[in-house]
């Protein structure tokens, strides 16, 4: 028997695959579940369009992401700190302050999604990696300065 996958399967495949299974798995685990469709003309059509329609809001969720990073490259975050002669801060630089700052700017940014290793404890520029969407990632300028 032909089914349509409504979720992923790890053993048979991912949503939208049409594949072939013993009559009784379907019709005694996938269907009941919610897990599959049977595999009919008008069943591979309606995926088909909802394929098409989740393809176009990625696309556009895409595009918003692309446009927000590259909003967020066009900043420089200058931070005054104190620090000791040799440069190292009183203090750290974190996550929070810097969702923070992006606020003041007018960008709002979870600060779980700033991905910071470790807090900035010493004066200079750095590269702070924004992951904005699963798949952009913006990279945000960050002058930390002598107070």
């Amino acid at each position: 028997m032909q089914v349509i996958l409504k979720e992923n399967i790890e053993t048979l495949g991912h949503i939208g695959d049409i594949v072939k299974v013993a009559p009784g798995y379907a019709r005694n685990y996938l269907l009941p579940r919610g897990l599959a469709l049977e595999a009919t003309a008008r069943n591979a059509k309606a995926l088909d369009h909802a394929k098409r329609q989740m393809q176009y809001k990625k696309d556009k969720v895409l595009e918003q992401a692309r446009q927000f990073a590259a909003r967020i490259e066009a900043l420089e975050l200058v931070l005054p700190h104190q620090a000791g002669e040799e440069g190292k801060l009183f203090g750290s630089v974190t996550n929070m302050e810097l969702a923070d700052r992006l606020k003041e700017k007018g960008v709002e940014v979870d600060r779980k999604k700033i991905a910071l290793a470790e807090p900035i404890r010493q004066l200079g520029e750095f590269t702070v990696g924004i992951k904005v969407h699963p798949e952009v990632v913006a990279n945000l300028k960050v002058n930390v300065t002598r107070a």
